[in-house]
This record gives structure tokens, C-alpha cells and sequence, in this order.
């Protein structure tokens, strides 16, 4: 009797995942109000990065990003060493912080800002100063990959707990 109701859970959580893993991606997120896009050719080279010029400050410009994310049922983000921007966003990235919106098997949105410490590196764009440079790296899943990985993952975990709990009882 337990372990049918213990199926049953399993089948059950399986079930909300299958329902999470079936929602449909967000597309490619707005920028920050006011922002400018960056037509430089590294920026972009691909539809899922962006680069954007901003007077906005990290936590404006995480919120924002967050707020767009917020229908799902759990966001993480997480924090990466502003050295990991070359090779999670581009080579030669320059970076003051990186962020990574998550969703767990899901999809990904990296955001990267850049912000001068010399004068040097002060930052113009079309005869305009800006106080940061932004990239946007969205990374989104194939619903025909998270919905087998998410699947086999429950079904996983179910095993593992049925054992633990065969071995507490003997």
C-alpha cells in the first residue's frame, strides 16, 4: 500500500514537472527603458545577444531582466567572476559583473555589464556618454530535450528514494 501511494506521488510530481517543462520559452527579453542598442558588430552577431548602452545600475538592470523572467515558477540567479565572460558571453568581453538568470532545465539569460574605472575607458556611443555597457546572452532549451530530461530525472529520483526508504525499513 505505501508504495503505491509513493508511485503515485512520484507520478504526480512528474506530472508538474511535465506541465513546467511544457511551458513555452519567453522570447528574446525588452531592454531596459531609455536603453540603446549597440549595432557593433560583435554585439550582434547572433539573435540571442544583445549589447545595450544604459545609465542604469547593475541592480536596475538585474531587476528589470528579472522581472521579465518572473512568470516562472523559480528563477535563480547566480553569480560568475567577471573573467567567466569570456567564455560565457564572447572572447574579449569586457566585464565589471556577470549574472545568469535561471531556469531550472530550462532556459538560461546571461547579463553582463561593463563599467569604466579609468577615463580611458569611459563609454560613448553616437556622440552619447553612458554609464554602463550591458550584453544579453539568452540561452533557451529545446522543449524536445527538457521534457525527456526532466522525465527521466523524476523517474530518477523516484528510484533513489524508493531505495533509501527500502533501506531505512530493513
Amino acid at each position: 500500500m505505501m508504495e503505491k501511494l509513493f508511485w503515485i506521488a512520484v507520478g504526480l510530481t512528474a506530472l508538474m514537472v511535465l506541465a513546467y517543462s511544457l511551458l513555452p520559452s519567453p522570447n528574446f527579453p525588452a531592454p531596459p527603458p531609455g536603453a540603446v542598442q549597440s549595432m557593433e558588430e560583435a554585439d550582434i552577431e547572433t539573435p540571442l545577444k544583445r549589447a545595450y548602452f544604459t545609465n542604469y545600475t547593475r541592480g536596475q538592470i538585474v531587476d528589470h531582466y528579472k522581472n521579465q523572467f518572473r512568470y516562472r515558477v523559480l528563477t535563480l540567479r547566480l553569480n560568475y567572476p567577471p573573467e567567466d565572460a569570456q567564455t560565457l558571453i564572447r572572447d574579449q568581453t569586457r566585464s565589471a559583473y556577470l549574472e545568469e538568470l535561471v531556469h531550472p532545465l530550462r532556459e538560461s539569460l546571461f547579463i553582463n555589464g561593463f563599467i569604466p574605472k579609468e577615463l580611458k575607458d569611459d563609454i560613448w556611443y553616437k556622440g552619447v556618454h553612458y554609464e554602463e555597457k550591458i550584453t544579453i546572452k539568452y540561452m533557451p532549451s529545446s522543449i524536445f530535450v527538457r521534457v525527456p530530461i526532466a522525465l527521466v530525472s523524476v523517474l530518477c529520483l523516484g528510484l533513489v528514494l524508493r531505495e533509501l526508504v527500502r533501506k531505512n525499513n530493513a
